[in-house]
């Protein structure tokens, strides 16, 4: 296809994909072609006739696959931003020849020897750190990938990528059917009783997109608690609005989910360890199984202790109104009732001055400016990948451009749940790439006209899906398997995590904190009130968290051999043997729902929050108390962490910005975990 536009690198500033020219059917040809492209390369490196050298063989592998990174870029964006049935089918054909094509490189035996060979020479061969580090993280990754298994044993893991390749593409497609399936269709504007102007027009316009014209509808959003269910007063659409965030999937995903976790056990086992779970942490911060179980065993006591004292507050509410069946399709509502009652603090009451604009020009990008100097300039010449996706170029204090940043905020029936940040282009100076990353978030799309108001956790989460912005902007890594957010997953939440703290500095917040309609400041007593009842549910929260996460370990210490039969039974005997069977409390996601373990790369992984905010929390007191301006602060975290990737070990970057090992202290504190 000549026409085909990822053919050619893109002529547009920073290698922006042509989103204007590409059309769907450009992918099947395109990837296609880049694999072909790639194992060509890959065979010209393993046959050459002289002695492996880091330029003839490592650094000549880095050179690979660039037709097939620039597709597979727009083409992942693709299908969880804007999908439809082709590219549903496209992504469920690709997963499957994608897994092929890695296991095609990562075992073939010519090329590893050469890696080898080079590895094993690597102390004499005079390379620079990050040289030598890509040295070692090739190797690591051909080992993992099964370079060193015998015949029969790379044949069985060939079978075992495919098959759970095949099952990552059916839990997605099953996920995103039973969101659809299960959105909430209400009749009638009194069963919305209890929630704001703008969240029932928002439904309104919700059940119009979907066809429910005269109707409402409460869509689901991608973990167990809907934030309708702290407005809705009208019990019974609470249960049924619950009900179908929690059930979603369990049928179809229940099975799927046992499958995975058998097919990753029986592929854990094959490199000799005894779980997933042990396969993975291997090669993350935590090192190994004992030290993430030690790490959720300390928390688990004392969250569930908070919990059950705020519980014991939500249900003498619940019976104050006569409900004696508390169940939790109940909390979030009485939740919110306890905090307006004894902080005086309605939480819809802050979404007038939580203007979606406002909060992103006077508030993350003002952040970004104030710490690290950034400025941000609206590009609408350029075409972002759906109409609601909008290009900011981003220029360094003295005016240098540092890359773009897409901000696509809305939700919509074609794209996946939850936010995230990724790549259309990611730093390196191999091939001299400035970066082009992206927020995506799930906000509700208000009418024409209507003002985008955000809730205290959607102001957060924009916070917090920026700070994985910056660490994609300010890579300044040679090689790009080092690049940008390509770190350990149990550290590569906490750049983000740390990037929060600006929404409530109090500099910042008073930036952009004002009323949407009359300008006003967030009044000072009402963010001392915010202040005072942020702890208020951090019990509960960290249960969520908590059981999410155990369900994840439970999934993934499974032994090879073992597989569940039933996967809501195993749910529940889980949660009991971890001390977190709270009725009350549902975890934040179920695994039938649980995409973060299989479809997006987090199975083990999940624990990467927590552990992420021992080094989050400590590096916040680092900002508040190092007795540094905070731009030379900032230069600092940026200079030692941010801009690394990989070049350097995870916990060595943190090192190098607090000056020490890190400390636990100020996480129990921020949890309420030091009763």
């Amino acid at each position: 296809m000549t026409d085909n536009p990822f053919f050619a690198p893109s002529p547009l500033p920073y290698g922006l994909p042509p989103f204007a020219e590409i059309r769907a059917e450009h992918y099947r040809p395109a990837l296609e072609a880049g694999m072909a492209e790639q194992l060509t390369e890959i065979a010209r490196i393993a046959a050459k006739p002289e002695p492996a050298t880091f330029e003839n063989t490592v650094v000549a592998l880095e050179r690979t696959g660039v037709l097939l990174r620039r597709v597979l870029a727009v083409f992942e964006n693709h299908a969880a931003t804007d999908t439809n049935p082709l590219v549903q089918e496209l992504d469920a054909e690709f997963k499957l020849k994608l897994a092929a094509h890695r296991d095609a490189v990562h075992l073939d035996r010519a090329l590893f020897a050469r890696v080898d060979a080079v590895h094993a020479e690597r102390a004499g061969l005079d390379l620079d750190a990050e040289s030598l580090r890509l040295v070692e993280r090739h190797h690591s990754r051909f080992v993992r990938a099964g370079a060193q298994l015998a015949e029969d044993d790379q044949r069985r893991l060939r079978e075992l990528n495919a098959e759970l390749a095949a099952a990552t593409a059916e839990f997605g497609q099953n996920l995103h059917a039973a969101n659809a399936a299960g959105a909430l269709v209400l009749e009638h504007v009194e069963e919305l009783a209890g929630c704001s102007e703008e969240a029932i027009a928002a439904a309104a316009d919700n059940a119009w997109a979907l066809g429910y014209e005269g109707k409402y509808v409460l869509s689901l959003l991608n973990f167990t608690e809907q934030p309708a269910l702290a407005q809705l007063t009208n019990r019974e659409v609470r249960r049924r609005l619950l009900a179908a965030s929690a059930d979603r999937a369990l049928a179809t995903n229940g099975p799927v989910a046992a499958r995975m976790a058998a097919l990753r056990a029986e592929r854990a086992a094959l490199f000799g360890h005894p779980s997933h779970a042990a396969y993975v942490v291997a090669d993350e911060t935590a090192g190994s199984v004992a030290a993430v179980t030690e790490l959720l065993e300390r928390l688990v006591p004392p969250a569930v202790a908070n919990a059950e004292q705020e519980l014991a507050r939500l249900r003498a509410a619940a019976e104050a109104d006569g409900v004696t069946d508390f169940g939790p399709h109940d909390l979030p509502f009485y939740a919110e009732r306890v905090r307006l009652a004894e902080y005086d603090l309605d939480s819809a009451a802050l979404r007038p001055y939580y203007e979606l604009e406002r909060v992103l020009r006077d508030g993350v990008f003002h952040a970004a400016g104030l710490v690290y100097g950034l400025t941000f300039t609206e590009r609408t010449d350029l075409v972002g990948y759906h109409p609601d996706t909008r290009v900011f170029e981003v220029f360094e204090q003295d005016g240098r451009p540092l890359g773009l940043f897409l901000a696509d905020f809305f939700a919509r029936p074609s794209k996946r749940g939850g936010a995230w940040m990724s790549e259309l282009v990611m730093q390196n100076g191999l091939f001299d790439q400035q970066p082009v990353v992206y927020n995506n978030l799930n906000l509700t799309k208000p009418a024409p006209g209507r003002p985008v108001l955000l809730s205290d956790d959607e102001v957060r989460t924009l916070f917090h899906e920026f700070g994985h912005a910056l660490h994609g902007l300010f890579s300044a890594v040679r090689y790009p398997l080092l690049a940008s957010t390509q770190v350990p997953r149990d550290f590569v939440e906490f750049p983000s995590q740390v990037n929060e703290m600006w929404a409530n500095w109090p500099e910042v917040r008073a930036n952009y904190a004002r009323h949407h309609e009359s300008g006003d400041p967030l009044p000072a007593e009402l963010v001392d009130r915010l202040a005072e009842a942020r702890q208020f549910g951090e019990g509960l929260r960290t249960v969520s968290y908590l059981a999410a996460t155990l369900l994840d370990w439970a999934w993934h210490t499974l032994p090879a051999g073992e597989l569940v039969e039933d996967a809501a039974a195993f749910e529940a005997e889980a949660l009991e043997r971890a001390g977190l069977a709270l009725p009350a409390v549902p975890p934040r996601y179920r695994s039938a729902y649980f995409s973060h373990l299989f479809v997006h790369g987090y199975s083990a992984g999940y624990y990467a929050y927590i552990w992420s905010e021992v080094l989050d929390a400590d590096t916040v007191e680092w900002f508040r108390g190092n007795g540094r301006p905070i731009r030379e602060s900032g230069e600092v975290f940026r200079r030692e962490l941010l801009c690394r990737g990989n070049t350097v070990p995870a916990l060595a970057a943190f090192r190098a910005v607090v000056g020490r090992e890190p400390d636990t202290a100020p996480l129990l504190a921020r949890r309420g975990l030091t009763g």
